[in-house]
């Protein structure tokens, strides 16, 4: 009985024992670098694919028939306006001319003629030898022989303007493009594909377009009432060539459609940019670079941000310092180290940098982040 009774107050003794909760140790409790976020003023870039055009691109059509006799620029040359491009060879329109001349020398023997008639009759009729009606004839005869030799020059002056549309000359100063024609090839107006295309690049717009919603947050964010207040707004923008050069002039942004394509859901816009040296070509693709300041932004480096399947996720530091992953929106910054925290946290909570696989309530021992070091690290794009 005895023996009974001992074994149950051992039982109860190490029932008690393991029953009770052990607090843990603070040496056991892991600490973490925590940075409290606070507004800060910001620029941040934008970036979208464009295609560049020269100011004004035009195609070089014949305006008459023939077939192509010379060629007097090579492709990609660099012409003046009113530089002589092509010559197409049509003997009719020499012809033409030929005959115009002819019928020219014959119109002007009839108003000769014509006019010798009414010197003879005018005296006649002054001493009543013949009648007045002879003399008004002969009056009338001139006028249509006149009239027959005007008509015989204006028929000349077409056929010489004929000749001269075989004479193709630049319509302005530019760069001449693929040349798809030979010489002997035979051209006119109503062909499909030109003889050339010419492209002024003095000035060079840049087009790219914008979803419906990036159209909002632009209206949302720039100042203004209206679009081409909130263009005037604009800070100038940059572009960015196939290579990832930085081109050294800025550009200033423009509309480019009344609005947004049905069919496409985007808006088009363009920046012009100065082109004097001619280092950009027209055709070419490029980057268009638009900055946006903000003056309250939540910026937070890529070391408080994780990645869970297409989410991103922050450990942040709670009550207790107990963390908890919470989802958050966020748009990087121009040199892709911190992002801009658009929703999920609010200024004054606390993250955790450089956390892995921390499970949500777990209590940790949180080392203030020096902000100063962490943010003066941070490297925008100047250009």
């Amino acid at each position: 009985m005895i023996k009974n009774k001992f074994i149950l107050f051992i039982s109860v003794v190490l029932f008690s024992c393991n029953g009770k909760k052990t607090p843990p140790k603070e040496n056991s409790i892991q600490s973490y670098q925590v940075l409290t976020l606070e507004p800060r003023q910001v620029t941040v870039y934008n970036d979208f694919p464009a295609s560049v055009q020269g100011q004004n691109v035009v195609e070089i059509k014949p305006m008459v028939s023939g077939y192509l006799q010379d060629i007097y620029v090579p492709e990609g040359a660099s012409v003046k306006k009113g530089q002589l491009l092509f010559r197409i060879k049509n003997p009719q329109y020499e012809q033409d001319i030929v005959t115009a001349k002819g019928a020219i020398k014959i119109a002007e023997a009839n108003v000769n003629t014509a006019r010798m008639n009414v010197e003879k009759a005018r005296p006649l009729v002054e001493q009543e030898i013949v009648s007045k009606y002879q003399l008004s004839s002969a009056l009338y005869t001139l006028e249509s022989q006149q009239a027959a030799l005007s008509q015989a020059k204006a028929t000349l002056a077409n056929a010489l303007t004929n000749q001269g549309y075989t004479y193709i000359r630049s319509p302005q100063s530019g760069t001449i493009g693929l040349i798809p024609y030979k010489i002997g090839a035979l051209v006119s107006s109503t062909a499909a594909d030109p003889l050339t295309t010419m492209s002024n690049t003095t000035n060079v717009f840049a087009y790219f377009s914008l979803s419906e919603k990036q159209l909002m947050d632009f209206m949302n964010t720039m100042k203004g009432n209206t679009t081409s207040e909130k263009l005037n707004n604009m800070p100038m923008v940059t572009l960015v060539l196939a290579d990832g050069t930085v081109y050294p002039e800025k550009g200033k942004l423009e509309t480019a459609s009344g609005g947004i394509d049905s069919s496409t859901g985007t808006a088009t816009f363009k920046a012009i940019f100065d082109n004097k040296l001619g280092l950009i070509q027209n055709g070419a693709s490029a980057t268009i670079r638009i900055p946006v300041n903000l003056d309250h932004a939540l910026l937070a480096p890529q070391t408080a941000i994780y990645q869970l399947q297409d989410k991103s996720l922050v450990y942040q530091v709670r009550n207790g310092n107990k963390v908890m992953s919470t989802a958050v929106s966020t748009s990087p910054t121009d040199d892709g180290n911190f992002v801009v925290i658009k929703d999920g946290v609010k200024a004054g909570d606390k993250l955790v940098l450089n956390g892995l696989n921390i499970a949500d309530s777990t209590v940790i021992k949180p080392i203030p982040a020096n902000a100063k070091a962490i943010y003066s690290s941070m490297k925008t794009k100047s250009n």
